[in-house]
């Protein structure tokens, strides 16, 4: 159930979409495939969806390639575009039942149809037109289609775009229990999203991976510094915080609380005490802040 890209780069005329990307996706993982708008995420989805060719290297899907194989490729995959195309006037019923009978799905296709209804939580609208559907709706019919024909390979761009809170809870729970027997990549501007459904994380910008990581190592990694917040019980000044060994930038959050940055190299924690000893203070709390996701994306896609 492996999705192996090597050295695939796709040219739009002028332009050069992806640069010699290559990663490689085993069964059972759920990977966040993440970009700055314009960075080639769109463009190799569609590529290991056959939708489109690249102009060199080679992609397979589950030992398939997608240019001499593209037919095989394509039962194995389901695919949920970011815009998402649905035949607006008919029931939604009636589309699983189409989609069904593309996939050649026979005997067991009544039942899987209500599978589908079941686990996109579509039951009380399977009878109403797509059309007259909501976009959480109509996202879910499209995870739907996406699902019938029950793929080893899963490539969701954008899954859960228009979801209420509810829906994003209950489709994330569903991409995660997915993930666990199929290969699933998806993109996604949503960092909390990444951080609550990914085992790993490949950001690409430019066209380039700059990074492939487990969500847990990238936070390590691209994290060289310390930030520590840290609460008074009365105002200090910006000045006396800068002063302490090891702090490289101070930021006010109230005139009690403050954010100390520091230099990477030392744990400022107990400077601190020592400060608030030496000028009278009480630590009300003091708590080191994990590195968020969000803020690694914008340090690797904000690189010259």
């Amino acid at each position: 159930m492996s999705v192996h890209i090597q050295h695939i780069t796709k040219i739009y005329g002028q332009q050069k979409a992806l640069n010699d990307v290559s990663f490689r996706v085993e069964g059972g993982q759920v990977v966040g495939f993440l970009g700055p708008n314009g960075a080639g995420k769109t463009t190799m989805m569609k590529i290991i969806t056959c939708f489109i060719p690249q102009s060199s290297g080679t992609a397979t899907v589950c030992g398939y390639d997608v240019t001499e194989q593209s037919i095989e490729v394509r039962k194995l995959v389901g695919y949920l575009p970011e815009h998402n195309p649905l035949y607006l006037e008919m029931y939604v019923k009636e589309y699983l039942e189409f989609i069904a009978g593309l996939h050649k799905i026979t005997g067991t296709k009544k039942k899987r149809i209500g599978e589908m209804i079941e686990i996109t939580g579509l039951q009380l609208e399977q009878n109403k037109k797509i059309g007259a559907l909501s976009k959480g709706y109509r996202q879910r019919v499209g995870l739907a289609q996406s699902l019938i024909h029950d793929p080893k390979v899963l490539i969701l761009d954008e899954p859960t775009s228009g979801l209420d809170p509810n829906q994003l809870t209950e489709i994330r729970n569903l991409i995660k229990s997915i993930g666990k027997e199929k290969t699933v990549i998806l993109s996604t501007h949503i960092m909390q999203e990444v951080e609550a459904i990914c085992d790993r994380v490949i950001i690409i910008n430019k066209g380039s991976i700059v990074a492939d990581e487990t969500t847990s190592i990238l936070r390590k990694s691209s994290s060289q510094e310390d930030i520590i917040l840290a609460e008074f019980d009365k105002p200090c000044s910006k000045n006396l915080l800068t002063s302490i060994e090891g702090v490289a930038s101070v930021e006010m959050i109230t005139e009690t609380q403050w954010k100390l940055i520091s230099d990477g190299k030392t744990d400022i924690r107990p400077l601190v005490f020592q400060f608030a000893v030496q000028h009278q203070l009480t630590v009300l709390s003091m708590q080191k802040q994990e590195q968020k996701l969000e803020d690694i994306f914008h340090q690797l896609t904000n690189k010259a």
